[in-house]
């Protein structure tokens, strides 16, 4: 297995100043990439690429706590399959960890995590499947972050438009019910949204899409990793302002997962 070099150098310089938070976010696509002969196990560059971001919080979607077929395959592989779960697998030391399931399949299951560097609250699962041929859902986790709390929520919504439109309306509910409204919130994650069709609604429920002021759209595109043409990862915010954005490019990148992460620096409104 080809491990990955120290990524530091390709990514943002370091943090401004005390009031920015760095923020990534990264569909992890289970830690495998191939199929038959030719899967390979990723999870470990994937924990260095995740500390390579040196972020505060890190939204991950596509995590497993167990897979029996996968564990049983890569068991003899000279990087073992994880004896603990994905999540707690990928977070530096010292970070916390929050995860819980959204699907769960025949040999496991897989869902959404946030790692923090802050301390973190009572961790909230929703589920927001709009059909049972898909399981989708929400991981709300608080941050105590600069002596405030933050709301952070771990999205991967559905493929098809109108059940994304149905989990923003689900997801105004969940805020409503749970989130005050002077409080800041980040809702990011994997939002499928191949036309670009989602920033309209978001924004009327009070999200708006992190957007560096220089930024172009090439520098939003995450999907497919290899040759990015589809900006599905992103950060929606309340009460925070995005300064910059980055999505680390290369074949290092592209080959641990079918998306590349985004990251992006925010200082509160």
């Amino acid at each position: 297995m080809n491990r990955l070099k120290p990524l530091q150098s390709t990514l943002m310089p370091p943090a401004t100043g005390l009031e920015a938070l760095r923020v990534a976010t990264y569909n992890i696509h289970k830690g495998v990439r191939g199929v038959g002969r030719a899967k390979r196990l990723e999870i470990h560059n994937l924990g260095l690429a995740v500390e390579s971001f040196d972020a505060d919080l890190v939204f991950l979607q596509e995590v497993r706590l167990f897979n029996t077929r996968e564990s049983r395959h890569f068991q003899r592989t000279s990087f073992g399959w994880p004896e603990q779960g994905q999540a707690e697998f990928l977070a530096p030391e010292g970070y916390d960890v929050a995860y819980r399931t959204n699907a769960v399949t025949r040999h496991g299951e897989h869902g959404n995590a946030l790692l923090s560097r802050w301390p973190i609250g009572e961790i909230g699962p929703h589920d927001v499947s709009d059909h049972r041929f898909e399981q989708r859902g929400l991981l709300h986790v608080p941050v105590q972050w600069q002596g405030a709390t933050l709301h952070a929520v771990v999205a991967h919504f559905g493929l098809v438009h109108a059940s994304r439109l149905r989990q923003v309306a689900r997801l105004a509910e969940f805020i409503d019910a749970v989130v005050p409204a002077d409080e800041m919130l980040i809702v990011a994650g994997d939002f499928n949204d191949w036309n670009e069709r989602l920033d309209s609604p978001m924004a009327t429920i009070g999200l708006q899409r992190a957007v560096a002021p220089d930024a172009t759209r090439l520098q939003r595109l995450t999907f497919p990793s290899l040759a990015p043409v589809f900006a599905l990862d992103r950060f929606y915010l309340r009460g925070l302002r995005c300064v910059s954005t980055m999505v680390p490019r290369g074949m290092a990148w592209a080959r641990m997962s079918d998306h590349l992460p985004l990251v992006a620096e925010l200082e509160p409104a």
